[in-house]
């Protein structure tokens, strides 16, 4: 049996850390760059893609999106013709008048306080 002080233990522990830590983080890297991938054949870059996605009220994590893109591929194009219609016209343009763009289903959430 070895017997390590605790400084050492923590020490030991810190790179058990570092390695589960690259893991999510080589995942985090594929799901990015499947998005990007998927939103350059559909004219959109992934920092817009995604800003106007998050403008448009649209709350799917980069996971979701890789999966969607890989394995729903109309669903992913509906979701990039909704980011590039809230690049070009604007939230309110977007989805005021209540229709989508064909092909696009969305579910808007009205809070009223």
């Amino acid at each position: 049996m070895v017997v390590l002080s605790a400084a050492r233990w923590v020490r030991s522990r810190l790179s058990d850390r570092f390695w589960r830590v690259q893991e999510v983080l080589k995942y985090a890297r594929l799901w990015i760059t499947r998005i990007e991938a998927a939103s350059l054949e559909h004219g959109l870059k992934y920092p817009a893609f995604i800003s106007n996605l998050v403008k448009s009220q649209v709350e799917l994590n980069r996971k979701v999106l890789a999966d969607l893109a890989i394995y729903e591929p109309k669903t992913f194009k509906s979701l990039a013709a909704l980011a590039q219609r809230r690049r070009q016209e604007g939230f309110l343009a977007a989805l005021g008048d209540g229709k989508e763009p064909e092909g696009i289903f969305s579910r808007v959430v009205h809070h009223h306080y």
